[in-house]
């Protein structure tokens, strides 16, 4: 096949998989011209808001655990919540000394969501809730007891300094409609939504920065005798404008799409089942890094799914803060039972200032990544997880969480003698 077939041949398989014309069509193909669009690609994350049914689930599991940890830091909890039509099952394993009322956390977590009426398809008030409860393993407390991870699994961490929060664009923008659709449904400015809700943005990168927004989604629950003509004109002007920067909008943005299919009326576990650690792409990066698979919510500190996660966030945005790259990702490892991590590895994706064999001697000198250290590092056993359960547990610079301080940054950057 000569070099005109085989274009042809590309171009018939670009058109069959994308569609001809469209915007998926241009960047597919600058891959293999030498045009102005070689360094460019689109990104897409989504965020939800707390009413969506599976972050509710990871709400419902971190108030258990923050109560657990108010009355007895050192309390064992692994917590899972399920949620549908009606109904609310907490289930796990829960080794305390303290006494909580589960179901009343749960229908509390619920109606501060916003779930209170019946007329949206579930409330707090008449939804049933069961629990199945039962003691941490002794198999597990044992490697736990001795200062072990209380799982094995690998976790990752990462920063970019493509925004002020250090994490990615698409992600963040996702993440404040979110906030800001929470934000107009609950203080009125409109009045007709409900609370269930998702956003997503796609955003153009030109050799590896963010320079325009493509493409924006909100999808809101609402009352279903609104017309959708008065939803778009009210999530346009009260939810995107604010939060979307003029700058980053130009004449090739697509219009919105909002509640594309015409209608949200029924959503929350009515619609859809709701299920704890179902959103890990939310609660991190929104996919631009890499992930470990395990989940955060509901899981007390010495579960290094968690506790590890936390750190490896930390120990990026150091590195970042301190300028020693542009983009970082780390992952580490650990076997249940064991103090120390199996593995750790650091990648800057070329933008390193120095090698990254160097950075990891670096992390290595400064930063104990035993379980105990980490928790002591982060003041990981305080009941502060209920307010990461929902818009990211990362990049919140609206909390006082540790794993978002920079207080290591100087230290970074004196050791690496930059």
């Amino acid at each position: 096949m000569g070099p005109a077939a085989a274009e042809k041949h590309r171009e018939t398989a670009v058109d069959r998989t994308y569609g001809k014309g469209s915007e998926w069509e241009r960047v597919a193909r600058c891959d293999s011209r030498e045009d102005d669009l070689s360094n460019r690609f689109l990104f897409t994350s989504e965020s939800v808001t707390e009413g969506h049914p599976d972050k509710m689930a990871d709400q419902i599991s971190d108030a258990v655990l923050d109560a657990i940890l108010a009355q007895d830091p050192y309390g064992r909890v692994a917590c899972e919540t399920m949620l549908t039509t009606g109904l609310v099952m907490v289930a796990g394993e829960i080794t305390t000394a303290c006494h909580i009322d589960i179901p009343e956390i749960a229908r509390a977590t619920i109606q501060d969501v916003g779930y209170t009426r019946a007329k949206y398809g579930f409330d707090y008030q008449t939804c049933g809730v069961i629990t199945a409860i039962q003691k941490q393993s002794p198999d597990i407390a044992m490697g736990v007891d001795r200062g072990g991870a209380g799982d094995q699994g690998m976790m990752f961490g990462y920063a970019t300094n493509e925004t002020q929060e250090l994490m990615p664009m698409p992600l963040m923008l996702a993440h404040k409609l979110a906030r800001q659709l929470s934000l107009v449904r609950r203080n009125g400015t409109i009045p007709y939504l409900r609370p269930d809700g998702k956003t997503q943005v796609t955003v153009e990168y030109e050799n590896g920065r963010p320079i325009r927004v493509d493409k924006i989604l909100v999808s809101s629950q609402h009352d279903p005798s609104v017309k959708q003509s008065t939803i778009y004109e009210d999530i346009v002007e009260h939810v995107i404008k604010p939060v979307i920067p003029e700058h980053m909008v130009d004449s090739q943005t697509k219009p919105p799409l909002v509640n594309p299919t015409g209608s949200f009326a029924v959503g929350g576990p009515q619609g859809d089942t709701g299920l704890t650690g179902r959103k890990i792409i939310v609660d991190t990066y929104g996919g631009m890094a890499r992930h470990g698979g395990g989940a955060f919510s509901g899981k007390d500190p010495t579960k290094v799914d968690r506790s590890a996660a936390y750190m490896m966030r930390y120990i990026a945005r150091q590195i970042v803060g301190a300028g020693l790259a542009d983009r970082c990702e780390l992952q580490v490892a650990y076997a249940i039972g064991e103090r120390e991590p199996l593995s750790v590895n650091i990648n800057t994706f070329g933008t390193g200032q120095i090698p990254d064999g160097q950075i990891l001697q670096i992390v290595s000198r400064l930063f104990d990544l035993t379980p105990g250290a980490i928790i002591e590092k982060l003041q990981l056993r305080r009941p502060i997880y209920r307010q990461v359960a929902a818009f990211g547990h990362f990049g919140r610079t609206d909390l006082d969480v540790a794993w978002e301080k920079d207080d290591m940054v100087d230290a970074v950057r004196n050791a690496a003698g930059v």
